[in-house]
């Protein structure tokens, strides 16, 4: 036990005090509350990415300050006195801060109406945090270790200056190669590989269909075992002609939903057309509304947003989707960006081609709706705002994620006054942005065809961004959302390592709050639609049904 103390005595020794003083600093500020509730081993990453941070932050200003030609000497009765003070600060802040993390995280909890935890469990935090720090620390160290020894080798054929310059661009060269080239190609192909081989699973409950309005039924041209998990999810599930009437008291057709597989063809365009095809056979393009959705990752479709949008039209409806990819939403939305945009307007195009054709007096309203992803792939179909508007007659986004185009082209343009979580586009002519229903209710008149973008404001998919780094957002100097903390504040670095840890279990929080975007569904589509036989009564039904788990179609 002695050795070891006496190691760890050593390695203090190579920390910097300054270094040491800062990562204090953005230790107090990680434990801050932000956009949802953190269990306490997330708590534990972001403080020590946070420590990590404060650490390099605080080195850099001092090295900084030695090249301005400053260097104090310092007295070892002065240094002794400093590492006193440093360790006094530590004593007191770090347990302070420990409770009061906790507290503020209860308190987030009970504006998200989420079950509170045990607060002994922040204990654990520092621990994290620590071990945490110690490898982002070793491997910073290793980072500069390697860039010496290559500027040593360099010294045998160049200067210094030019020594320590090829060396930098030759670590630069190698993280761009892991980061975005041919080994990061490589490993997302392997992803696909590896996640395709658990998409022939099928979730307790979901059995294959039995009806011709269904892909995968026996009468569709798309095998079942083709669908992939989440179409066979999608296919399987839904709500019937027969509860539909229930429900409104009015008769109803039985739902169409056509869908195809990633497997079902070499290409994104291959699949969408086999799309196209299910439609015409279920005869899709006859119905009164024809919805095209863009899903997410390895194909999933929200089951709220999809049988309210049947419920509302009463089954006269028609929904075509498909799946473009077998990597599993989180590692898609980080990974690969590109082809959630070539499936929406892959899907899209092909749809409207034959939609476009079709005689204008009997062709279906054309929706279209997505969540997450599948948001920011389905808008990629359009130009901008006034394209959509004019090809479509109806939209409903869910969850848009930050770095949609068309999403912050359109809040970039909100009206003055209007704030970045709730923009107001045009007096709310035909855009309308809403966290709660209410929130589509404005003074000024609503066109025919509405586009609807559904945002919670504790929905840090919508809010992250890597401009939260180094740059306090419009949503952070506004007035924060109803179910936001009013505590959480912009910290540099910190607040961005905050928001990325809040999206790990965005989604699991209850309904109206975070990456959950439920019930509320009902709401949406009945502003969104306006069919004249629906009223608010109808809405309230749909609402409470939509709390409870709808049974898959047989």
């Amino acid at each position: 036990m002695k050795r070891v103390w006496e190691r760890l005595r050593l390695y203090c020794k190579t920390l910097h005090p300054v270094g040491l003083a800062f990562a204090l600093v953005f230790f107090t500020w990680s434990m801050s509350p932000s956009l949802l509730p953190r269990a306490w081993y997330l708590q534990g990453v972001a403080t020590g990415i946070s420590l990590a941070m404060g650490y390099g932050v605080g080195v850099t200003v001092a090295w900084m300050i030695r090249k301005c030609g400053v260097e104090p000497q310092w007295s070892d009765r002065t240094k002794k006195i400093g590492w006193r003070v440093l360790l006094a600060a530590a004593v007191i802040l770090v347990p302070t801060f420990l409770v009061l993390g906790s507290w503020w995280q209860q308190i987030v909890r009970d504006l998200v109406e989420a079950p509170r935890t045990n607060q002994a469990n922040y204990l654990l935090v520092l621990m994290i945090s620590l071990g945490i720090w110690f490898i982002l620390l070793e491997a910073g160290r290793g980072l500069r270790f390697t860039t010496n020894k290559l500027t040593a080798v360099a010294l045998r054929f160049v200067p210094l200056e030019a020594a320590k310059v090829g060396s930098l661009i030759v670590i630069f060269a190698l993280g761009i190669f892991i980061v975005n080239g041919a080994l990061y190609n490589g490993l997302i192909a392997f992803a696909n590989w590896s996640f395709s081989g658990a998409d022939h699973e099928t979730p307790d409950g979901i059995e294959q269909p039995m009806i011709a309005e269904r892909s995968g039924s026996p009468m569709s041209a798309e095998a079942w075992d083709s669908l992939g998990q989440e179409g066979r999810t999608f296919m399987g599930s839904g709500p019937t002609a027969a509860e539909i009437s229930a429900l409104t008291g009015r008769e109803a057709k039985q739902p169409i939903r056509v869908y195809a597989g990633r497997e079902s063809s070499d290409s994104i365009n291959g699949v969408a057309e086999r799309v196209v095809d299910e439609l015409e056979r279920t005869g899709g393009l006859d119905r009164g509304t024809l919805a095209v959705v863009t899903t997410t990752g390895r194909g999933w479709v929200n089951e709220d947003v999809a049988s309210a949008f049947e419920y509302v039209e009463g089954g006269d409806t028609a929904i075509a989707s498909m799946q473009y990819s077998f990597l599993p939403s989180p590692l898609a939305f980080i990974a690969d960006r590109e082809t959630p945009m070539i499936a929406g307007r892959a899907l899209f195009n092909a749809v409207y081609a034959k939609w476009i054709d079709l005689p204008v007096e009997t062709r279906p309203e054309l929706v279209v709706f997505g969540e997450s992803l599948g948001s920011y792939g389905g808008q990629a179909a359009f130009a901008g705002a006034q394209d959509m508007m004019t090809r479509v007659d109806g939209a409903l986004w869910v969850g848009t994620p930050n770095f949609t185009a068309q999403w912050q082209e359109i809040t970039d343009s909100r009206d003055s006054g209007s704030k970045e979580i709730l923009p107001v586009i045009d007096g709310g002519r035909a855009i309308r942005f809403a966290g709660d229903p209410e929130d589509l209710e404005l003074k000024s008149d609503w066109d025919d065809d509405r586009i609807v973008y559904w945002q919670h404001a504790s929905d840090p998919i919508t809010w992250w961004s890597f401009d939260l780094l180094l740059n306090k957002p419009d949503w952070l100097k506004e007035p924060l959302g109803r179910d936001v903390d009013p505590g959480m504040t912009w910290v540099p670095l910190v607040t961005f390592w905050q928001v990325t840890l809040d999206m790990v279990f965005s989604a699991d929080v209850p309904s109206g709050h975070g990456h959950n975007y439920g019930e509320d569904a009902a709401d949406m589509w009945a502003k969104i639609l306006h069919p004249e036989a629906w009223t608010s009564a109808d809405t309230d039904k749909l609402r409470a049904l939509l709390t409870t788990n709808l049974e898959p179609t047989k």
